[in-house]
């Protein structure tokens, strides 16, 4: 039996090359004979660069950048196994566990660092760019990145106006004269999985910006200022981006990256997929495991088990779903072409200990699901 393993990270438990492992270790003490391959994937946010490098045999490399409060990280970042493709995550540059609790504030915060990043890989000579946004502490429309660039944004009176998505209110030019000539030959393939626009009741600050830190208040001066943005930088670039779908995504960089790059968005799982080959790989495939740390009605608008499931799909092969948890809607996956539900938890069982535990419960509720399999095999026959 040929069984492909291609789980999500269980965000602040295991990465997705852990869960992998963990799900592979449980079926083995049922089918030790099983061929497995494991596919260690992700949707644009934390985990996309292991994943992606995992995946095609490339390499990690660090550089230190300005985080979102503007103190130093050091951040990962990756070139894949076709020496020619970068791996970005906005996350390790300008991500919301770079940032304090106690100190979160998206009025301030700001994509710098991932522009660093983007510039790294154009340093390292690589042209083509997969740059995963998910995870975001930041409400700037990408203005960092783009200052990162070379880009410049002026107050009434010219002056360079402060980082950070608040200031955008004062915004009244762009200038885009210093703005890196690279990136015009260069390809961006930006990993989104939502298709918020930029402003207004669905857009990044009033969805977003609470877990960032965002009171109602702060929401309404973001928003504000995030239109200011939009009709400059329409301005400035020519380009209608501000209600495209995705561009409110990680506190409106999905827009920035529109304005400024040659990007394309497109939803993460799908550009994670293609890169590692996922549908090469299922010839002869029995079965494909896929998971994430809590399968839920979000999960149903395209994140990572579905978009395995719906390339599974097209082949004929089944899919099962092996979950951290189970939360409200996770039924509705099973109309978008996932065949069975599973959870890690082996009952009731504190959120805290269930994540320390994570790779444990894993394998195990991993061996529970092969011993199900032999069963209905035996039922079967």
């Amino acid at each position: 039996m040929r069984v492909v393993i291609a789980p999500d990270s269980f965000k602040g438990s295991a990465s997705a090359l852990q869960v992998a492992e963990a799900m592979e270790r449980g079926l083995r003490a049922v089918f030790p004979e099983v061929e497995v391959v494991k596919v260690p994937i992700a949707d644009g946010g934390e985990g996309t660069v292991e994943a992606l490098v995992s995946a095609t045999g490339g390499r990690v490399l660090r550089q230190a950048v300005r985080g979102p409060l503007g103190e130093e990280v050091a951040a990962r970042w990756g070139i894949l196994g076709d020496g020619r493709t970068a791996v970005i995550e906005m996350a390790a540059a300008s991500g919301l566990p770079l940032v304090p609790r106690e100190r979160r504030d998206p009025r301030i915060t700001s994509t710098f660092g991932t522009g660093e990043l983007v510039r790294a890989a154009l340093d390292a000579g690589l042209r083509r760019l997969v740059v995963g946004i998910g995870g975001s502490a930041t409400n700037d429309g990408g203005t960092g990145l783009a200052r990162a660039l070379g880009a410049r944004f002026l107050d009434a009176a010219g002056a360079e106006l402060p980082e950070g998505g608040a200031a955008l209110a004062r915004l009244e030019r762009i200038d885009l004269a210093g703005l890196d000539p690279r990136l015009a030959g260069a390809e961006l393939l930006v990993a989104c999985d939502v298709d918020n626009p930029l402003t207004g009741p669905r857009g990044a600050s009033a969805v977003y910006g609470p877990q960032k830190g965002a009171t109602p208040a702060m929401v309404q001066l973001l928003d504000a200022a995030l239109a200011r943005y939009a009709a400059v930088a329409r301005a400035a670039t020519g380009r209608e981006v501000a209600d495209r779908p995705g561009a409110g995504a990680a506190g409106g960089l999905g827009a920035g990256l529109l304005y400024f790059t040659p990007a394309r968005l497109r939803p993460g799982v799908e550009i994670v997929l293609e890169a590692t080959g996922f549908e090469r790989l299922l010839e002869g495939v029995a079965l494909v495991i896929t998971g994430e740390g809590q399968t839920d009605r979000q999960t149903a608008m395209g994140k990572a088990p579905v978009g395995v499931a719906a390339v599974a799909r097209r082949h004929g092969v089944p899919v099962l779903c092996l979950s951290g948890g189970l939360g409200e809607g996770a039924e509705e996956v099973l109309s978008r072409g996932i065949d069975a539900l599973a959870t890690a938890a082996p009952g009731p069982i504190p959120l805290e200990e269930a994540m320390a535990r994570g790779v444990e419960l894993i394998e195990a509720a991993a061996a529970r699901a092969g011993r199900l399999l032999r069963l209905g095999a035996k039922l079967g026959g």
